[in-house]
């Protein structure tokens, strides 16, 4: 008997419906939590099935189980793990173990698309076009790179995903696989999707009024509560104020905190493993223990959320030649505008601050550390009317 432990995300289920069309009914499957897995894992072993062939995909266990699972092959057992996280990397001293987190070519791996090459070296799959689009849609998702490649349809995959059964979804696509010679949703799952992305449109305008900013360590984070969409949601929050480091979503009915960021300079695995998690660079997360706890929703509660920059205005926008005037909960009035194209000069209530090499720059300072917000056009206009008038006076007490 074949016997996978995988996650119970998207590509740890894609690993699930691999090994159905691989095994049939010879395997069994456990979808887990990073935290489930070990459990798992314990039982299994408390069972000595030397007999069995277990796999474990998207996930790693923790080093009490690692060294009991060395230990099981060791005596005869059979055991691959396969994982593309960077902090599962030393599992690689292991002969049972294959950690893989890009390949040579540059792209990101998943557990999908490791596991898919894994079956089909073993003799277990061959190659078909509806699996080979199914797996990279798949890791095209998990790796985030569906975005910056513009492959809607991984994301729909994954909104499918979260709509339907584990159960459902697992039997939709083993059917599919199966029958079909390329990967499609049917008529009845596109509309769904479509009331899915509606749905999700305005679940993201919502948490986006519930963003609150502080600096945790040498981090400036945006912190949001939120049960649901975490990839979604935190990818167009770091969109939005490109000013924080990262988002941290927060998950009180789960205890756990997605970590999300759109920099590279910024590595959120290992933000999650100061809590005991861990992840990918730009997608991580970890239990919610009483030191997060602290850092996240004890100590930043009383901070009231961020204000959204106007967005209808015509006159009053980012970069603007004219200048982009930006106001503080203490009315502080922060004006950018450029003296050429490498600076950009920030006046604060009509005083010369700084000077930046580019708006970009000049936002983010006051963004980080004023939490300004760009004001709607009839406060611009003001602003500006103002100031002539003011130089006018001058000049005219001066004559």
């Amino acid at each position: 008997m074949y016997r996978l432990y995988t996650h119970n995300d998207l590509d740890g289920v894609g690993c699930g419906i691999l090994a159905r069309l691989a095994f049939g009914s010879n395997v069994d499957v456990r979808y887990n939590s990073v935290q489930g897995l070990d459990f798992q894992i314990e039982r299994f072993l408390e069972k000595d099935r030397l007999d069995d062939v277990l796999l474990i995909t998207d996930l790693s266990v923790h080093s009490d189980n690692e060294k009991k699972l060395d230990e099981f092959v060791k005596k005869g057992g059979s055991v691959t793990l396969l994982d593309h996280h960077k902090t599962a990397l030393h599992f690689n001293e292991y002969s049972w173990g294959s950690v893989t987190v890009e390949y040579e070519d540059g792209r990101l791996a998943a557990a999908t698309s490791l596991f898919y090459e894994f079956l089909v070296e073993q003799g277990f799959l061959k190659h078909s076009s509806s699996l080979d689009e199914f797996v990279e849609l798949v890791r095209l998702w998990d790796t985030w790179e569906w975005e910056k490649n513009n492959v809607l349809k991984a994301k729909r995959l994954n909104d499918l995903f979260f709509m339907i059964s584990i159960d459902e979804f697992e039997e939709r696509m083993v059917n599919r696989l199966q029958e079909s010679e390329t990967f499609s949703f049917d008529e009845f799952e596109e509309k769904i999707l479509d009331m899915e992305e509606t749905k999700i449109e305005r679940y993201i305008r919502r948490k986006r009024r519930e963003l609150v900013q502080t600096f945790i360590g040498n981090y400036c984070a945006g912190i949001v509560h939120a049960e649901s969409y975490h990839s979604e949601l935190g990818n167009e929050l770091g969109k939005d104020s490109p000013h924080l480091d990262y988002i941290a979503i927060l998950n009180l009915g789960g205890k756990k905190i997605s970590f999300r960021t759109i920099h590279d300079d910024v590595d959120v695995s290992e933000i999650a493993g100061q809590f005991g998690g861990g992840g990918h660079a730009k997608a991580s997360g970890c239990s919610l223990n009483e030191e997060a706890y602290k850092l996240f929703i004890a100590e930043p509660f009383p901070i009231e959320p961020l204000r959204i920059d106007a967005f209808r205005n015509q006159h009053n926008l980012k970069a603007s030649q004219s200048g982009s005037l930006y106001v503080d909960s203490e009315e502080n009035r922060f004006f950018i505008y450029p003296l050429s194209d490498k600076k950009w000069v920030l006046e604060k209530n009509q005083s010369v601050e700084s000077s930046f090499s580019s708006f970009e720059e000049a936002e983010r300072q006051i963004k980080r550390n004023h939490l300004a917000w760009l004001v709607r056009d009839e406060l611009f206009v003001r602003y500006l009317s103002e100031n002539v008038l003011s130089e006018k006076r001058s000049k005219a007490k001066g004559n």
